[in-house]
């Protein structure tokens, strides 16, 4: 016990001497700790800041959020990716406001749309001091490291071990602080390759340092096989206008907005192209073009087709001024199309 405490006065006295300065620490809104939580599940700081200011600024409460439209919501949130967030985060602020208040309790708050256990201990810990430890990426490394731990993480065990280890660790008076040095000790001093041993100051107990092993943990579980995709998109051009149609359910991208699209079973066999697209003129913009995606490569072939009348369309597609694609959310691919339509012009 005399070590977990000794760990802990650590965490807190590095925490306030290297803690990094973020926007959202300097309140206790929980709304705004709350969006940067949800931005930053998937985002790196340096690039979630610029979002979270924006949203700050364009939606000030969680009132402002609830009134907007889901597409305005989309398109304030493009370039983020995993657009499921940004539609459970406005889901979640229309609970907020017809419960009247932000809720105060760690049932509560997992109760809103798209908020788990760590999402909930992080808001609850540092808007309302609620003694719930935070267990990501970096908590992760700095325990398995400092204590030793080769239980792979990933797992239902892993989970649940290290969940009640950093419980055990977590001081009652400031609970938020020392989830946010975890956080940052992960971030900057123990980090994922090359941690900072020789400047550590918990390098007299670190276990992995004692045994030599700071680059085999923790411990990873295998992860998941990549799905490669390939596409043919075609932007289509109709005297000023051009035809979009918003994506389905249960798919990437559902509910933002892209241009006619054909996938492929694989490189081999690639489907024809429509018969319409012989009435107009048909230009490829860029071929094989990689967009990474968590657990999928998408491979995309990008045309340009015009023509002076309205080719037929599948059911679901919307024709718009392309003045007014701004308007709509849409995936980064979709982006990178109207980008090189715009250096060819």
């Amino acid at each position: 016990m005399q070590k977990n405490a000794e760990f802990t006065t650590t965490i807190l006295d590095w925490y306030r001497q290297f803690g990094r300065d973020l926007p959202w620490r300097r309140t206790r809104d929980p709304y705004a700790i709350w969006l940067s939580e949800i931005i930053l599940q998937q985002t790196r700081i340096a690039q979630g800041s610029a979002y979270w200011t924006r949203f700050m600024e364009r939606f000030p409460t969680v009132e402002a959020l609830a009134a907007a439209s889901e597409d305005e919501v989309l398109r304030l949130w493009e370039g983020l990716g995993y657009y499921s967030r940004a539609r459970n985060l406005h889901a979640a602020a229309r609970q907020v406001v017809a419960q009247g208040a932000f809720p105060r309790t760690l049932e509560g708050i997992r109760s809103l749309k798209g908020i788990g256990d760590y999402t909930a201990a992080a808001i609850g810990s540092i808007a309302f001091g609620l003694p719930a430890a935070v267990v990501d990426g970096n908590v992760y490394r700095v325990l398995a490291r400092h204590f030793g731990i080769e239980t792979p993480i990933g797992t239902t065990a892993a989970q649940k071990e290290f969940t009640a280890l950093a419980q055990s660790l977590l001081p009652e008076a400031c609970p938020g602080d020392f989830n946010q040095g975890m956080m940052d000790f992960g971030a900057i001093q123990c980090t994922p390759q090359s941690p900072a041993c020789l400047t550590c100051p918990l390098s007299g107990s670190c276990q992995a340092l004692a045994t030599g092993r700071c680059e085999t943990l923790p411990v990873k579980k295998a992860g998941p096989v990549i799905r490669h995709r390939y596409l043919t998109y075609i932007y289509l051009r109709c005297q000023g206008e051009t035809a979009i149609r918003r994506r389905p359910a249960g798919d990437i991208w559902q509910g933002l907005w892209e241009p006619f699209v054909m996938e492929h079973p694989d490189p081999q066999h690639r489907l024809p192209m429509p018969a319409w697209t012989a009435s107009g003129t048909l230009t490829l913009l860029r071929s094989e073009v990689l967009h990474q995606l968590t657990h999928r490569s998408l491979h995309a072939d990008f045309y340009l087709y015009e023509s002076p009348t309205r080719p037929p369309l599948p059911e679901g597609f919307r024709w718009i001024p392309e003045t007014e694609l701004d308007k709509y959310g849409k995936p980064r691919i979709f982006e990178l199309i109207i980008n090189d339509l715009n250096k060819n012009n």
